[in-house]
C-alpha cells in the first residue's frame, strides 16, 4: 500500500519541468560531491549528465519568463518538492558533518 502523500500543487507546465529538472540536478550534484561520492566514474558520469540537465532546468525557467511568469511562486513550488521527495532527493548535495 501506498503511503498517505499530499497532492501535488497545480503547477503549469513549465513550473513541473522546473521542478522535475531542479531535483534531477540536486541528484546529480549529490552523485558528484567530493565528500559522498564513491568513484570518479560514477563522479563523472553524473557530471556529464548535468551539462543536460543544466540546459533543460535553464529551458524551463526560460519558457517561464516567455510566457510572463516573472515570478517563482515559493511557498507552491516548495510544497511541490516536498511531496516529490525533495528532501531527500536533494539531502547528498551538503557537506556531511564531521566524524560521519
Amino acid at each position: 500500500m501506498l503511503p498517505d502523500l499530499p497532492p501535488l500543487p497545480a503547477l503549469t507546465r513549465a513550473e513541473g519541468e522546473l521542478i522535475d529538472r531542479y531535483l534531477e540536478a540536486a541528484v546529480l550534484l549529490g552523485r558528484i560531491n567530493p565528500a559522498r561520492a564513491g568513484d570518479t566514474y560514477s563522479a563523472l558520469r553524473a557530471a556529464q549528465a548535468l551539462a543536460a540537465t543544466a540546459a533543460a532546468l535553464r529551458d524551463a525557467l526560460a519558457l517561464m519568463h516567455r510566457r510572463g511568469e516573472s515570478e517563482l511562486h515559493t511557498d507552491t513550488l516548495a510544497r511541490a518538492l516536498r511531496t516529490l521527495d525533495g528532501v531527500r532527493r536533494s539531502a547528498r548535495v551538503g557537506v556531511p558533518p564531521d566524524g560521519t
